[in-house]
């Protein structure tokens, strides 16, 4: 079992558009709704997969029962914090060729007493884990080391955990020595203070990450693949795309495609890569299921071409 743990959720409305204008009236071509925050996805991702999953998360006001009502309809078992606070709602504005618009709302101020309770959640069911996934940015009233006493917490409980976050919030997780994390290039840009221009710039941000405490890092480089790093080797790999309607949630869907393979290896990096690319194809943050993907594509490989230039250089 996946467990899945997302602090600041997210009710996701995204409209397609044939073009953005500002001041017009637009008329969507389609629309959808759907549950979201990066945990809340991994854990669509694995249930589609057809694994089983728990998601825990704080939820408040009608958006926070409209979330875990979509989550039941899903399969997914959630283990509801109530907060006082109302859930976030997001806003989602896709145009043809992949551009996307996205407005966040900042989401409740969780007190003292409800970060307690979330951590006492993710506590009482960690046993049953095989990993859990801890993901997003974290809501107003979570100290930025939250996420590192979830992690000394888990990894008391003997869970593994891979950890979806960036900013302070990450370094100060990697002392507790998480076995995953899976930042962008752009919060991996961040997280060592300084531009990453071409693969080479990614290999030595992930080992500086490594040696801050993370066992595995799994960097995700958008068109440009992704990038595995650990005790194990070094692989990278590609899986071309040739038509892009949204990237909402594949991220997510590539890190729930790497716990679903093991979590490890050149394997779990095929089923990363090509989660994320099926993810890509479908319209708004709808995760892919086993008939949407196709591992044959992903090409890996342990010899780097640590010269080449980013698509989209993180600076």
């Amino acid at each position: 079992m996946i467990l899945t743990v997302t602090p600041n959720p997210s009710l996701d409305r995204t409209y397609e558009v044939p073009s953005l204008m500002r001041g017009e009236v637009l008329r969507a071509t389609a629309d959808r709704i759907d549950p979201g925050g990066k945990g809340v996805n991994v854990s669509r991702a694995v249930a589609a997969a057809g694994h089983r999953t728990l998601a825990v998360l704080p939820l408040g006001g009608a958006p926070g029962a409209l979330v875990a009502e979509l989550l039941s309809a899903e399969g997914i078992e959630v283990e509801r914090v109530q907060v006082a606070g109302r859930t976030r709602s997001n806003i989602s504005v896709a145009e043809p060729g992949g551009a996307l618009t996205k407005i966040n709302a900042s989401g409740p101020e969780l007190t003292a007493a409800e970060s307690e309770a979330l951590l006492s959640a993710v506590r009482a069911h960690s046993a049953d884990a095989d990993w859990i996934a801890c993901c997003g940015s974290l809501p107003h009233g979570l100290a930025p080391d939250w996420y590192a006493a979830l992690v000394a917490r888990a990894h008391g409980a003997g869970a593994r955990i891979a950890l979806d976050t960036s900013g302070p919030s990450l370094l100060a997780a990697l002392r507790e020595r998480p076995d995953v994390v899976k930042p962008n290039a752009e919060e991996l840009a961040q997280a060592v203070g300084r531009p990453l221009k071409t693969l080479g710039d990614v290999v030595e941000a992930a080992d500086e990450l490594r040696a801050l405490g993370a066992r595995i890092v799994l960097a995700s480089l958008g068109a440009d693949g992704q990038l595995l790093v650990s005790d194990a080797g070094t692989w990278f790999a590609t899986a071309r795309v040739d038509a892009v309607r949204s990237n909402v949630g594949a991220g997510d869907a590539s890190l729930a495609g790497f716990l679903t393979a093991g979590g490890e290896g050149p394997e779990a990096l095929v089923a990363a890569v090509a989660h994320g690319a099926a993810a890509v194809r479908l319209p708004g943050s709808v995760m892919p299921t086993p008939a949407d993907l196709d591992p044959a594509a992903v090409t890996v490989t342990a010899e780097l071409p640590l010269d080449r230039a980013l698509t989209e250089p993180a600076l």
